[in-house]
């Protein structure tokens, strides 16, 4: 492996003009299709093999004309203050509205709210459903702006006027915030290497490669049904892995300057190092994204691999295009321990025989192992500790600002007609097999109206056929609540006993039913896919490493960090601390994905900086030092630059955090948080105390399976080899002329 990318990064800084050009035209291309593509809004939504999927595709076979996928709009009108909406007014203004939102080419049903019905109780608010033939993703701008406009002439009547629903599903923003964490990541740079060349050169590789992943998603989106969020995602971990991984190459081809190698020499060596722990860290993170395909949710599937492929371009740039660019930088990339005629003259940086942080930092660890273990188990302990009360569910439009339209209209709808108003639950009743399809979807009625927290229940509504009937529920709790998920297993318990009694399937559907069923999905994969991912990259180690006490280590110290990020988590998302200063405006049940998201994202970015430090430690222990020693020499040569990469990587997670949608919002924060929990107490702290309590025993691996094992060379031993016979060519020649 060494080798191989020795000669790889050789090459590269030799032909930089070629490579350079390949880099340059794959970004254009991808720019070009991204221009030329349409427009993808979110994707579609979909849970194979749950109830509540079986029940939606049942419903597209049997109400053909029913658009079951299609967007739906809810208008809420409220009356001013000591008016009813029966007031002359007040209802010509409202069936003024409905006609108007019923001329649109793309809607399919406008209902009125005084002839369906749907006025509260007190007179004040009324609403009216408005159907579309196509989804969110695919209404037109026209159909959109139609919805506001009929909206705001109905406002200038003197009535509040505000529209729920997934037809004005907006693109999430993620503010300046994401640029602020740019250009901390910048700043960093700028004093990890005391040279602005050296700085930009992981920023513009890590662009380059962000701007290839990202405009590939977006000119396939259409075709592949992926959402907005997908490319977010993929723009997010691009970033953070694609600086990071550039950084520890052009550390290490720094290091090697100060070695008195020559530049394309160096470069070789840093890619071949450097480089072969880059492979390996962006494995890991491969790994764990791609194997969320195992939960078989369609969205999830595509996230992590689109974000993947992005990880992917990210590990080929820092491989490739990093050589190639230090050969354009020549010599303005100084040496370690130099730093630029800008910010320093190209005077030492510090003074020879001082040790620097990271060494003074690894000597302490190493005296005090145990205090340090201990130390850092408990504080990630307590961070943890939150995540016992962690409840799941997936965002709605009660958990959007305050200040967009669907979140007042959900107010609205909650005050005017309760809570559960705004999570209906749509049984469907297959009585295809049932002799008396009536009686049976009657017996269904009958039965639901009998179980608790059940505010409604809408007469059956059949099919031409008459063989399949839809019946709305209402419950009397919020859509994200415990009780209205207990309503739905209660639902479903009493239809194993209609069907006994009538042949008739009861299945439950719905947009909060579909959420119920998604988070079931998730927790249920969770242990298989933790077992699956911990598992190939534990392998993966064992390889790098060359030992079985390591990687263990690794994994249980990933463990702690994930537990206390989801810790935090809950403590900022669900119970409220500091949710003003996150801009958290209504905390409730944490996103369904979360954990499971979590547990593949941050297990990958745990492993690059196992994989950065240690191997640096294992490097020196196989080339003599004693396993003391080999800890104090990994830290001084990798804390500084491990360090920078942790922060960048806080940086760029962060900036996500100012996004307009939850989602992006919680995943942002919780990869920030996670990343800091495991690089600065769990490796930098943890891993050490470890490391130094095992001595030899760390790097212990039985004789049959280092023999069964594939030899990678991490440590750079075939470069050691190439020397040897260098020098004894060399000598050869000497003798020769001698």
């Amino acid at each position: 492996m060494a080798t191989f990318l020795y000669k790889l990064g050789r090459l590269a800084f030799r032909r930089r003009h070629f490579v350079a050009l390949i880099w340059v035209a794959l970004l254009t291309l991808a720019g070009v299709g991204a221009a030329s593509a349409p427009t993808a809004g979110s994707s579609s939504f979909s849970i194979p093999g749950t109830e509540a999927q079986k029940a939606f595709d049942l419903l597209e076979q049997r109400f053909p004309g029913m658009s079951a996928d299609g967007a739906t709009a809810r208008v809420v009108f409220k009356a001013p203050s000591g008016e009813k909406m029966a007031d002359k007014d007040n209802k010509a203004a409202v069936e003024k509205t409905v006609k108007a939102l019923g001329d649109g080419s793309e809607v399919t049903s406008v209902t009125d709210p005084f002839k369906a019905k749907a006025v509260s109780k007190d007179g004040s608010v009324a609403y009216a459903s408005v159907k579309y033939k196509v989804s969110g993703m695919e209404l037109q701008d026209s159909s959109k702006d139609a919805l506001k406009e009929a909206a705001q002439d109905a406002r200038a009547s003197g009535l509040s006027v505000e529209v729920g629903g997934d037809a004005l599903t907006a693109t999430p923003e993620t503010g300046s915030s994401e640029v602020i964490g740019i250009a901390i990541a910048a700043v960093v740079l700028v004093i990890t290497f005391g040279s602005l060349i050296a700085a930009g050169l992981p920023l513009l590789t890590a662009l380059i490669g962000v701007g290839i992943g990202v405009s590939t998603i977006t000119a396939l989106a259409n075709a592949l049904d992926l959402g907005t969020t997908t490319s977010t995602l993929a723009m997010m971990i691009g970033l953070a892995v694609g600086i990071d991984y550039a950084l520890f190459i052009v550390s290490r081809y720094r290091a090697e300057l100060a070695e008195g190698r020559e530049r394309e020499e160096a470069a070789g060596r840093a890619v071949g190092t450097a480089g072969s722990a880059v492979v390996f860290a962006g494995l890991t993170v491969v790994i764990a994204l791609v194997g969320l395909s195992v939960v078989n949710i369609p969205m999830l599937t595509k996230m992590g691999v689109a974000a993947a492929g992005t990880v992917a371009i990210a590990v080929l740039i820092a491989l490739t295009m990093i050589p190639a660019l230090l050969g354009y930088a020549g010599r303005k990339v100084q040496p370690a321990g130099q730093k630029s005629k800008l910010l320093g003259g190209g005077r030492a940086a510090k003074k020879a025989g001082k040790p620097n942080m990271g060494t003074r930092w690894a000597s302490f660890v190493v005296r005090r192992p145990l205090a340090v273990l201990l130390l850092g188990v408990v504080g990630l302990g307590a961070a943890a500790l939150p995540a016992s009360s962690l409840e799941l569910g997936l965002p709605d439009d009660g958990s959007q600002p305050v200040s967009t339209t669907q979140r007042r209209a959900y107010d609205l709808l909650s005050d005017g007609f309760g809570p559960g108003f705004n999570g209906p639950l749509m049984v469907v009743v297959d009585a295809k097999a049932s002799d008396d399809p009536k009686g049976a979807a009657t017996e269904v009625s009958d039965k639901i109206k009998d179980l608790k927290g059940v505010v409604t229940v809408t007469p059956a509504a059949f099919n031409k056929d008459g063989d399949t009937a839809t019946i709305t529920v209402i419950p009397d709790s919020k859509p994200s609540s415990v009780k209205t998920e207990d309503l739905v297993h209660g639902i479903r318990d009493a239809g194993g006993d209609i069907k006994t009694d009538t042949d008739a399937t009861v299945l439950v559907t719905g947009t909060t039913a579909m959420n119920i069923d998604f988070s079931q999905k998730l927790n249920d994969a969770l242990v298989p896919y933790l077992a699956l991912v911990v598992g190939l990259a534990f392998l993966l180690l064992i390889v790098v490493f060359r030992s079985i006490l390591v990687p263990l280590k690794a994994a249980l110290g990933f463990l702690l960090s994930v537990m206390a990020a989801l810790g935090a988590v809950v403590a900022v998302f669900q119970w409220g601390w500091l949710s003003g200063l996150f801009g958290v405006e209504e905390t409730g049940p944490i996103m369904s994905m979360m954990p499971i998201f979590m547990v593949g994202v941050v297990f990958g970015l745990a492993m690059d900086y196992e994989v950065f430090l240690v191997t640096r430690m294992r490097e020196a222990y196989v080339h003599g030092e004693k396993p003391s020693q080999a800890i104090v020499t990994g830290f001084k040569h990798g804390a500084r630059v491990v360090t920078a990469a942790a922060v960048i990587m806080i940086a760029v997670f962060s900036g996500f955090i100012g996004s307009s949608e939850s989602m992006i919002k919680m995943i942002g924060f919780g990869l920030a948080i996670a990343v800091f929990f495991d690089a600065f107490l769990v490796r930098m702290a943890i891993v050490p105390a470890v490391l130094a309590l095992l001595g030899k025993k760390a790097w212990w691996l039985p004789k049959w399976l280092d023999r069964a094992l594939p030899n990678v060379d991490v440590e750079g031993e075939g470069l050691r080899a190439l020397d040897a016979r260098r020098k004894d060519e060399d000598d050869d020649r000497e003798l020769a002329r001698v």
